[in-house]
C-alpha cells in the first residue's frame, strides 16, 4: 500500500478511537484496546509522513482523503 492509504487509515482509526478512550475513562475503566488502537493509528500516520517526500500539509489532506476513498469505491 502507498503512504496515502496508510495516512488515511491512520487518521480514521485515530478519529474513531478518541471517543472510545473518553467513554472508557468516563466509566472509570481502563481504555486498553482504545489506547492500543490510538497508538497503532499514530504509528501509521508517522510511517506515512516519513515515507512521503515533503510530508503532508494541512491543505492537501482533504484531497488525499478524497483520492483514497475514491480509489476504494
Amino acid at each position: 500500500m502507498d503512504p496515502d492509504t496508510f495516512f488515511v487509515i491512520g487518521l480514521g482509526l485515530g478519529v474513531l478511537s478518541i471517543p472510545a478512550v473518553v467513554s472508557s475513562i468516563s466509566k472509570g475503566q481502563r481504555p486498553r484496546i482504545a489506547t492500543i488502537t490510538l497508538m497503532i493509528a499514530g504509528a501509521m500516520v508517522v510511517w506515512a509522513i516519513s515515507k512521503k517526500p515533503g510530508g503532508y500539509s494541512i491543505e492537501v489532506i482533504p484531497r488525499i482523503v478524497a483520492k483514497v476513498v475514491s480509489d476504494f469505491t
